[in-house]
Formats: structure tokens, C-alpha cells, sequence
């Protein structure tokens, strides 16, 4: 069985946060492949446009082009409707039983989760990698919220040791409205794209 990692997200745009992450996570767990997800429509994402689905595969595309085992997945943008991370999940586990399915996501997102549509369908679906933020000092420690979560849902989660790049694609929509150059934070080709096609160049 192949071992995939799942990496999630609008990805509007794709950083070089995004794709640290899923390196990471190829390497220190030997996965075959990670597969960029860029969403389709997501429920908590409702509040402002996102970029078309084409330009944001695209950005994908060209980020992870020449990165081993580094690909991009148009299964949910191909879906109609409202996407949910745990319908997806249960579905890629349906969709591909040849496949063994790890879903790579940051500290924020783990302490997030519990909120999400149906966690335990998540949990029961795929081993969760999770990246510590090592300046993070919550109420409860990473530590505890990994045993928290184990407790409460019965899920695999395992820690990835990446450091978390400090850049968001809300602050590179806003740096690219301004004019600023975000060629230390993404990849050149991706950096191209957005001048080319005036991505972000209108009202937030």
C-alpha cells in the first residue's frame, strides 16, 4: 500500500509554509506522495471570494513541479458544493483502498479541529501529522491536546518536527493589493503567475 499525504487548503496562493510542510512530512514518515488539495468550497471560507479554482490549481501546479513525490489533486475542486474536510477524507479512503492516507496540517488547525464538520469522521479516516509551533504557549500544551484529542476521538496523530514558516496567504493577498514584492515567500514561478494574471491586485 502507498503511503499519501494529504495537504489541504484554498491555497490563494500556495507559500513556501505550504510546501515546507508537506516536505517534511514526505520525509520524516517515508510518504509516497503528497497530494495539494485545494479546496473547493469550504464552509469557513464563505465570508470572502476566493480566486477561481483554475488559478488556484495552477499555483499548485507550478509550486510543486520538479518536487519529488510532491503532486497536485483536483478531487475536491472537481466536486460540486460545499466541501468538507471529513467527507473528503472518507471519500479519498473509499475512492482509493489501495492507499494509506495521512492528513498533514499545522498547530492552529489542531487545536481547531474539534470545531470542524463531523472531527470523528476525520479521525476515524486517516493518522492526523501535525506540526508543532514552538513559540506556541496555549492553555493547553501541544502535548496535552495530542492526548486530548486521542482520548476524545480514539485517532492516530503523530507530531511533525517542522518549524512553521511566519506567513500566511491573507498577508501575501494584502502585501501583493500593496505592491510589495512576495518573491521571498513564494516560488518565482508562482510570484509570475499572480503579476501575470493580476491576481489580488483589486479590493480585499
Amino acid at each position: 500500500m502507498s503511503k499519501i499525504g494529504i495537504m489541504g487548503g484554498t491555497f490563494d496562493p500556495i507559500h513556501n509554509g505550504h510546501l515546507l510542510l508537506g516536505k517534511q512530512a514526505r520525509d520524516e514518515y517515508g510518504l509516497d506522495q503528497v497530494w495539494y488539495m485545494p479546496s473547493g468550497h469550504p464552509p469557513h471560507k464563505m465570508r470572502r471570494e476566493l480566486s477561481s479554482a483554475e488559478d488556484r490549481c495552477a499555483m499548485v501546479r507550478l509550486a510543486v513541479s520538479g518536487e519529488p513525490g510532491l503532486l497536485l489533486s483536483e478531487f475536491e475542486t472537481s466536486r460540486g458544493g460545499t466541501t468538507y474536510t471529513a467527507d473528503t477524507l472518507a471519500l479519498l479512503k473509499h475512492s482509493y483502498p489501495q492507499h494509506t492516507f495521512f492528513f498533514i496540517l499545522g498547530a492552529d488547525s489542531l487545536y481547531e479541529i474539534e470545531g470542524w464538520y463531523r472531527p470523528e469522521m476525520i479521525f476515524s479516516s486517516v493518522c492526523l501529522l501535525a506540526a508543532e509551533r514552538e513559540y506556541d504557549r496555549r492553555e493547553r500544551s501541544f502535548d496535552r491536546q495530542i492526548a486530548y484529542l486521542r482520548d476524545k476521538f480514539g485517532g492516530s496523530i503523530e507530531k511533525l518536527h517542522c518549524r512553521e514558516i511566519a506567513v500566511s496567504s491573507s498577508f501575501l493577498r494584502d502585501a501583493v493589493r500593496r505592491g510589495d514584492d512576495i518573491g521571498a515567500y513564494v516560488p518565482a514561478e508562482v510570484a509570475g503567475y499572480i503579476a501575470a494574471r493580476r491576481l489580488y491586485s483589486g479590493p480585499g
